[in-house]
């Protein structure tokens, strides 16, 4: 059976703040997960190639950015747009 999205996304998050896929929750934000600049733009990196997609996202810029990081949740359902885009 294949991943979901929410699955692939904690799986790439958790891997990055070198945690149990178990401690990522929905709810968490990346400063809970301790995720700093960087590690969010290896994550960016990281989902696109997972997807194929590309994320709307500006590391310069985050707050000017229409990809969500607010959350783990807001994460997951702005990566299931792309994804749902993408397949249209």
């Amino acid at each position: 059976m294949s991943e979901t999205v929410k699955d692939t996304v904690i799986r790439i998050i958790a891997e990055q703040a070198v945690m149990d896929v178990s401690d990522v929750t929905p709810e968490s934000t990346l400063d809970d997960l301790g995720i700093d600049s960087l590690g969010l733009v290896e994550c960016i990196f990281a989902i696109e190639e997972a997807f194929d997609i590309q994320v709307p996202f500006n590391a310069n810029e985050p707050s000017e950015s229409d990809f969500d990081i607010s959350s783990v949740a807001a994460i997951i359902k702005a990566v299931e747009g792309l994804v749902a885009e993408q397949a249209a």
